[in-house]
């Protein structure tokens, strides 16, 4: 049996065949609470029970409402369960919503069922026979084809036993929730409680919530905090994909959760108004669908008027299937592997249902072979569809692609080293990349280095953060780190300091220039301290109109000047004579003030000023208010 607790049984039938009688005998619980429902003596809203299965086991029940006008309230109760109590009343036998009910629940892909036959206490053993041989005709191709049939009297009690028995016994092959995976809570319920403020219920699809949790509701994306959680009214200090809970929440009132918002990690999951999916219609669906069509989408708990565009047909026919592109008129937050059904604009009855093989495509263009194929691929499994959503994403850390794809952290992970293995994707640093990407960037390193010097010819080579932008925006500096030590261990590169070049490369000033570099580092040698700033220079030396950072910069790292700040530079003999003046002051006093060091060098304060700035950074000197004292002072040779 899965874990403990964790999994849900559903009822479906037609209206009055006595799901909630059966609910009441198994568990106690009278789930039509509602004044209207007691009235009227039929379920309108859906109800919660838990079932005891023994030895500490507890399921969650959910019943739901049989009459047609209700089947959107059937849809949210019957999406997320793993066992389905099929109830067919004894004298009626299958009735048009049993039909409906089976339907949805074939399009939603339910694999676990029991079919019930209900007021057994009503009808002769004889016709039980009759009923139970019609009902398997009926099922014919459907998962319930092979499902166990019992028979049961809510009144008398009888066959309950029995039915016990068999519930057990196909809850063993349900697989257990994947608790693992990131929170996902579709809502079905939202009221408040005086004094205990706001409470939403619903399945756990999937990870763990606990109090104290910080969670947020789309797709309204609003941020509440988790006071208390319960599972079957009991308070618990955790719960669990697979069951049934309550969540108190804080930060947040009723009217801003309604049936269909879905709870989940803050900032990881967004809503969606345009799916791909693979669309099926009812073989008996009583009309065709042409592009763009109105239908009624229901997924999980939410529901949307939607428009269902046709991208490679203009008419989908009953039985048809094919690969569309839907359009909600309001977000749902929508995972890939999502099943849904579609019910006709009017009058509303079930047509069909599919699968979301992507809940965040592009707009496509109808009719183009290129999208159609690649929706195919996508719909072909998983590791595809990964693959596919990388290459979009260029580069993605496991979270971006945990909040791309829907799927759990750990299941992604087994996925992106299978593809790693196969060698179709690479992990740089902390990011995932499609192998091919990678491979490009290794060809463009070299030729965006060389491609730099061919405009640059004054430098002695491209930053490392303009290589790393040009190479691409999205990678981050570990990941174009990992890159760049494979091309200077390839020798395709070099690199000087900050700085990267091919190996073969030397800055190559024309004549021209090199007049004007030579003027400039006499200008610098001449004025010694009082040289003003980059720009004055150019001034003085008549060259104002010149784009003077490629000069200063090969002039720096031919060790002419040396760079004080983006403003400033000073000749490199004046450079060391100020690191000789200062080692000689401070053989001669413990602190220097910024107007001392001024006067001894003749200089402007501001020059002085982004000397010893540049003094404090290479760690000569440490400033202690308006002072300076020493710290390591360079060795003067």
């Amino acid at each position: 049996m899965a874990e403990q607790g964790h999994f849900i049984i559903g009822t479906a039938g037609h209206v009055d065949h006595g799901k909630s009688a059966l609910i009441r005998a198994l568990t106690g619980v009278e789930t039509d609470r509602l004044g209207e429902e007691k009235e009227r003596g039929i379920s309108i809203e859906l109800g919660f029970a838990p079932l005891d299965l023994g030895h500490g086991q507890i399921a969650g029940v959910v019943d739901v409402p049989g009459h047609e006008k209700f089947i959107p309230q059937m849809l949210s109760g019957i999406a997320g369960i793993d066992l389905v109590l099929l109830v067919i009343d004894a004298n009626e036998g299958v009735m048009p919503q049993t039909r409906e009910h089976l339907q949805i629940m074939q399009l939603l892909q339910l694999k676990k069922g029991i079919l019930v036959l209900s007021k057994c206490d009503l009808v002769e053993p004889d016709w039980l026979d009759i009923v139970e041989e019609e009902i398997r005709e009926q099922v014919v191709g459907t998962f319930m084809e092979k499902a166990p049939c019992c028979r049961v009297s809510a009144i008398t009690g009888e066959g309950l036993t029995g039915l016990m028995d068999v519930i057990r016994e196909q809850l063993k092959q349900v697989p257990p929730r994947d608790s693992s995976g990131a929170v996902r809570l579709p809502v079905d319920r939202c009221f408040s409680i005086s004094g205990f403020g706001t409470v939403v219920t619903g399945t756990l699809n999937s990870g763990q919530i606990k109090p104290g949790d910080t969670l947020e509701i789309l797709p309204a994306a609003i941020i509440a905090r988790v006071r208390e959680a319960q599972v079957h009214d009991k308070q618990v200090p955790e719960v669990f994909a697979g069951q049934r809970v309550a969540l108190n929440l804080s930060g947040v009132n009723r009217d801003q959760i309604p049936r269909g918002s879905v709870i989940g990690p803050p900032g990881l999951f967004r809503a969606s108004q345009r799916i791909d999916v693979r669309l099926q219609l009812l073989q008996d669906a009583p009309r065709s669908i042409k592009f763009r069509d109105p239908v009624h989408f229901h997924l999980g708990t939410g529901r949307s008027v939607a428009q269902v565009v046709l991208l490679d047909r203009d008419e989908m026919v009953p039985g048809d299937e094919a690969l569309v592109q839907i359009t909600l008129d309001h977000p749902l937050l929508v995972h890939r592997g999502d099943r849904f059904i579609i019910r006709s604009y009017s009058p509303m009855v079930t047509i069909g249902g599919g699968v979301v093989i992507d809940a965040e495509p592009h707009k496509h263009k109808r009719f183009r072979s290129d999208v159609t194929q690649r929706l195919s691929d996508l719909a072909s499994g998983d590791l595809g569809f990964w693959l596919q959503k990388l290459d979009e994403l260029e580069v993605a850390r496991i979270r971006d692609l945990e909040k791309q794809t829907g799927t759990g952290r750990e299941q992604l992970l087994r996925g992106l080293e299978k593809l790693k293995d196969a060698g179709q994707v690479e992990l740089l640093a902390e990011q995932w990349v499609i192998t091919d990407r990678v491979r490009s960037w290794k060809q463009q390193i070299p030729q965006i280095v060389t491609d730099y010097h061919q405009t640059h010819h004054l430098r002695h080579g491209i930053p490392r953060a303009t290589l790393q932008a040009r190479l691409s925006e999205k990678l981050a500096p570990k990941g174009f780190e990992v890159l760049l030590q494979w091309a200077l261990g390839e020798n395709l590169i070099v690199q000087n300091r900050d700085l990267i070049a091919t190996p073969d490369w030397y800055p190559q000033p024309t004549a021209e220039e090199t007049k004007i570099l030579k003027d400039i580092e006499q200008y610098f040698r001449d004025s010694g301290f009082q040289v003003k700033n980059n720009k004055d220079v150019l001034l003085q030396l008549g060259l104002g109109d010149l784009d003077g950072e490629a000069y200063f910069s090969y002039l720096v790292l031919e060790g002419s000047l040396v760079r004080l700040n983006q403003e400033s530079s000073l000749h490199m003999e004046s450079y060391r004579q100020a690191e000789k003046r200062l080692v000689d002051t401070f053989q001669q006093q413990k602190t220097i003030t910024l107007a001392e060091f001024r006067d001894k060098l003749g200089s402007g304060r501001k020059l002085t000023q982004a000397l010893l700035e540049l003094f404090d950074s290479q760690k000569y000197t440490r400033r202690t208010g308006e002072n300076r004292v020493a710290w390591q002072l360079p060795q003067i040779v």
